[in-house]
């Protein structure tokens, strides 16, 4: 199989889909690998490595797209590049479709096989090819956090961890999963009085006895969600419903009532935000305020450490790539009910039941498109 490595030209993206290292194992497996010119500049990688890998370097998306069976990508495709995309190509990347239309459109109308990362499971109910940069955007939540509550840049002027004599801030976390526990850890690391938020009791057990007393665990029922935010200094929205528009948890009411220069940092925007009160910004624009309260709302967060984001991405992504090459991507779907998880669009049919019902579109099995 051919597989194409396009340059990411979502604004301040500067991962890549595939590390040289990883280019240099699908070339053992037989395949060829096609690079478009500059495309690993972000993390320091020259055309000159990926040549050394065994891939060839093209100019231009263009080339890469018309040669290439599968893309391998980071970031969901921007238009230009969804109209490259042709019905016999397969996707795979992270797509974010639920609260995405003009993406879903344009994919359904390509006919192209789209596997996105963030669907895909595993035997234990966990998302493998979220999970790493779940772990990237949870720490850097508490350190953009941490940057925005500076007087500066609009926050309270508050340190974290506080100094003796001073008490530190208050961090509430919304979600005790990947995100959440890795901004937990982040935040107690630098200090913080830091307390988490979740449905699942065995979550909040896990989470307690991996921190201790130095954590407060609360479950989030509505009055109780109220009053933390209401009292922080900084909130990170960590809640993911896995392919589905994330929900709006934060009111603009809420937000409303909280202190100036308080800070929302919204590492669901991806899935349409948890904060009624968020919108996309970028890594050039990341912050803007509504009643008096920051809100750091950046879409592609992983983006601002892309040497670390790629490398641990590629870690995660090569196992499945090198199954979808080595076996096409019907024969791996239909050996893998984990991987077949990550099929959303295929042959003009939305094959994600949570995308689907998002937008109210009509939805396929993926079992009946393997089958046909």
């Amino acid at each position: 199989m051919r597989i194409g490595v396009p340059r990411e030209i979502k604004p301040q993206e500067f991962r890549v889909g595939l590390m040289p290292d990883g280019v240099r194992e699908l070339v053992a497996h037989g395949h060829e690998v096609v690079v478009e010119s500059g495309a690993g500049l972000g993390i320091d990688a020259a055309d000159a490595d990926y040549q050394e890998a065994g891939a060839t370097i093209l100019d231009g998306a263009d080339a890469v797209f018309a040669q290439a069976d599968m893309i391998i990508k980071v970031k969901e495709p921007q238009a230009a590049e969804r109209a490259r995309l042709r019905p016999d190509h397969v996707l795979f990347t992270y797509l974010h479709l639920a609260p995405d239309v003009p993406q879903t459109n344009e994919l359904i109308a390509s006919g192209a096989v789209c596997i996105a990362y963030e669907t895909i499971t595993d035997a234990q109910g966990g998302l493998p090819l979220l999970k790493p940069m779940s772990q990237v955007a949870g720490r850097l939540s508490v350190q953009a956090g941490t940057r925005a509550l500076e007087r500066a840049q609009g926050g309270r002027g508050l340190l974290l961890g506080g100094v003796p004599g001073v008490a530190p801030a208050r961090v509430v976390v919304i979600g005790g999963g990947v995100v959440g526990e890795n901004a937990v850890e982040m935040a107690l690391g630098l200090g913080a009085d830091v307390a988490v938020l979740d449905r699942n009791p065995v979550v909040l057990e896990r989470l307690a006895h991996r921190f201790g007393s130095a954590l407060t665990t609360l479950y989030a029922s509505r009055a109780t969600l109220e009053r933390a935010v209401v009292d922080a200094d900084m909130v990170v929205g960590a809640v993911l419903v896995a392919g589905a528009g994330a929900p709006k948890l934060v009111t603009r009411d809420m937000v409303a009532r909280m202190r100036k220069g308080t800070v929302l940092v919204d590492v669901a925007i991806d899935q349409g935000g948890c904060f009624e009160t968020s919108h996309p910004t970028t890594h050039h624009d990341p912050t803007y305020v509504v009643d008096g309260v920051v809100h750091y709302c950046v879409a592609n967060m992983p983006g601002a450490v892309p040497l670390t984001s790629t490398q641990a991405l590629t870690n995660a992504t090569l196992p499945y790539v090198l199954r979808l090459a080595d076996q096409g991507w019907r024969e791996a779907l239909k050996a893998d009910p984990h991987l077949r998880r990550g099929l959303n669009v295929a042959g003009g049919a939305v094959t994600c039941e949570p995308v689907a019902e998002a937008q109210g579109l009509s939805y396929t099995p993926a079992e009946r498109v393997l089958a046909a």
